[in-house]
């Protein structure tokens, strides 16, 4: 059995419009985090499901939502990592306990 897993960039395009336009409409446009920083597990130690991590590290959505900002500002041209700061910041916007309720 593979481990391999081929995902269609199109749908996946799809998928990330969809759920974005689904937010845009829910949170007025802005979505506002009540939480900041997070647990990260360095990326040899992420995929293996066999080890238990050994270490864990902390990360910042705010930092993750910068070097996005700067992708977007032409500031940072190189986009390495941008995926997974992207990532980050999904994941928080869609974690409903770290968004501040709407008023």
């Amino acid at each position: 059995m593979s481990d391999s897993v081929r995902i269609p960039v199109e749908r996946l395009r799809q998928a990330c419009a969809l759920l974005l336009d689904h937010l845009a409409q829910n949170e007025n446009g802005v979505v506002e985090l009540e939480r900041d920083y997070f647990w990260t597990i360095d990326d040899d130690t992420l995929y293996n499901v066999y080890a238990e991590p050994a270490e864990l590290g902390v990360g910042q959505v705010s930092e993750s939502w910068a070097h996005l900002e700067a992708l977007l500002d032409g500031t940072d041209e190189t986009p390495t990592r941008h995926l997974v700061w992207l990532a980050e910041v999904l994941r928080a916007v869609g974690t409903p306990k770290t968004r501040k309720p709407m008023p």
